[in-house]
Formats: C-alpha cells, sequence, structure tokens
C-alpha cells in the first residue's frame, strides 16, 4: 500500500528530505513507519518514538490523514493505502 509521509520544520532540514513516504505493507502501523525512518534516517534516531513511553517522543505531533494519532490508536494506529502521515514538532510554526 502506498502512504505519503512529510517531515516539517527541524525534523526535514536534519533529514534532508520532506518527502519520505513510499510502499508500505498492509497493517504497517503508525510506531512501525516512526521507526523505520529512524533507522533509515540516523537523524531522525531518537527524536519520533518513545520507547519506554509506547508513545511519540517529547513534543512530536504525528497526524494520520489530519487527526492527531493520540485521539486514535496512538503508535498502534493502522495505516491504510493513501493515508496521508505528518511529523511536526509541535512547537513548530508560528
Amino acid at each position: 500500500m502506498q502512504v505519503e509521509c512529510k517531515l516539517f520544520g527541524p525534523f526535514r532540514d536534519d533529514a534532508g528530505v520532506e518527502d519520505v513516504g513510499g510502499e508500505y505493507d498492509p497493517g504497517t502501523t503508525v510506531g512501525a513507519l516512526l521507526r523505520d525512518l529512524e533507522a533509515a534516517y540516523p537523524s531522525l534516531d531518537g527524536r519520533l518514538v518513545d520507547e519506554e513511553a509506547g508513545e511519540t517522543e517529547g513534543s512530536t505531533v504525528v497526524t494520520v490523514d489530519e487527526k492527531n494519532v493520540t485521539h486514535l490508536d496512538g503508535l498502534d494506529t493502522e495505516l491504510d493505502d493513501g493515508d496521508v502521515v505528518r511529523i511536526v514538532p509541535s512547537v513548530y510554526g508560528g
């Protein structure tokens, strides 16, 4: 399945790319996608997922189709074909 995924602010700057989406297996969760990104982009390692708490790291906001994953199933939110995931530090913008 195809998932669009965008990085914003410092995440985009540090990874050197904005669009990090791609092809994922059906049933892939937000947590799996974030962990894949941390592995693929060393500058993001430890900045997206708080493994101890089982949630997004710090003030990171992750949305799926404009819905904050904290209002869905958190890191266990399953992705569907065509979903749009945005990863934003909550203090970014103004």
